[in-house]
């Protein structure tokens, strides 16, 4: 089972000063690893970051096998973190809701792909 942890205060705050698009990381069966570039991301009831599927490929099949994710984000003071966890995905319900308020209308909103936090790195040390 998952060790799904509330995001501290501290953590939300650095993710409301982070600069540009964040890095989301999955891995294929075969242990392929394929990151992407997303702007359209929020922080989801205190525990999860949702990313929007407006054009996933690799992403959406590395998340149909069951891929763990990472999320890397870099602030305007230059501090980077990494956000790990297991990803949800969905089509409908309250996270969908709530990534379809924010994503851009011009963009698909296909899904929601919801990373669970399960550990938070600053550089190699373990936050939570």
């Amino acid at each position: 089972m998952s060790n799904k942890i509330t995001i501290p205060q501290t953590i939300q705050e650095a993710w409301n000063d982070r600069k540009g698009p964040i890095v989301f990381s999955t891995v294929s069966e075969d242990a392929v690893p394929n990151s992407i570039y997303a702007t359209c991301v929020s922080i989801f009831e205190e525990n999860s970051i949702i990313v929007a599927n407006n054009f996933f490929n690799k992403t959406m099949k590395n998340i149909t096998s069951g891929s763990k994710g990472v999320i890397l984000f870099i602030t305007n003071e230059d501090k980077a973190f990494q956000v790990k966890g297991h990803i949800e995905y969905v089509t409908e319900g309250k996270a969908f809701d709530d990534m379809k308020k924010w994503n851009p209308e011009r963009l698909p909103g296909h899904g929601a792909a919801i990373l669970v936090v399960e550990e938070i790195f600053s550089g190699a040390e373990k936050l939570v």
